[in-house]
């Protein structure tokens, strides 16, 4: 009898992680297709087909946010085929289109596993004072958006993700346990990507990439180039990847 309740538990397992994965990945390949999928934050600019993975990865597991990743890299090399642009062919290589975006979910699932029982004074510290510099960054993108060519999408994007953190922040007690693992989890994999991307582009077409970007630019500049993105994308796409992870686990947390 145990046997078959286990079985039969094993079963439902495996049938809601592949939903979650179908699902995270239909969300993941939308955002690929719309606006969603590239927004401001801040005072600069985020990619968000990343975040699914993590969710997943954080959620069920490594397994599961590196079925989601495949998927976002599967994703990413279809569209860079049906809607090249003058930098799509970086993207035709599977090391740069698929391979990191499988990464970063194993990445983030192990990391959450590894951290999510490392809660502490210091780290609810440091998650406060994490969450205090994200409104800080808002709350910025909102008045540099608060011009007289005002880009009207970038001004209630960021206000909403100003509440959402404030709500966040407000109820961090509440969540203590795990905020840190999450917040660590998505940042820091969020930061890798953007490394493995822009890396992997560097190795391969720097200087392909360097004249596409720009025909006049000099060779010598590409690593500054390639490499300023870290800060320009990454950073953003890591605040964006913090706030809607947290929100979406805590949710969760909370329903169970």
């Amino acid at each position: 009898m145990k046997n078959v309740e286990k079985s039969a538990m094993s079963q439902r397992n495996s049938t809601r992680r592949l939903v979650i994965v179908a699902m995270l990945g239909a969300i993941t390949v939308v955002l690929g297709l719309t606006p969603l999928g590239f927004v401001p934050i801040g005072p600069l600019s985020a990619t968000t087909m990343h975040i699914p993975v993590i969710i997943g990865a954080l959620l069920e597991g490594p397994v599961v946010g590196g079925l989601v990743g495949l998927i976002f890299g599967l994703s990413s090399l279809f569209n860079a085929i049906t809607r090249p642009s003058a930098i799509s062919f970086v993207f035709y290589n599977p090391l740069i289109s698929i391979v990191p975006r499988v990464l970063i979910g194993v990445i983030a699932g192990y990391l959450f596993k590894f951290l999510k029982d490392k809660d502490s004074h210091t780290t609810k510290q440091v998650v406060r004072a994490a969450w205090i510099a994200i409104i800080a960054f808002l709350l910025y993108g909102i008045y540099r958006g608060a011009t007289p060519e005002v880009n009207v999408f970038s001004l209630v994007l960021n206000s909403i993700l100003a509440v959402v953190s404030i709500i966040l922040y407000t109820r961090l007690r509440k969540y203590d346990e795990k905020n840190f693992a999450v917040m660590v989890s998505a940042f820091v994999t969020t930061i890798l990507h953007t490394v493995m991307v822009m890396g992997g582009i560097y190795l391969f077409y720097a200087e392909r990439f360097l004249k596409a970007m720009n025909p006049d630019a000099a060779l010598e500049t590409a690593r500054k180039v390639i490499f300023s993105f870290i800060y320009t994308s990454g950073l953003p796409e890591a605040i964006i990847a913090v706030i809607v992870s947290t929100a979406v686990i805590n949710a969760v947390r909370e329903r169970k």
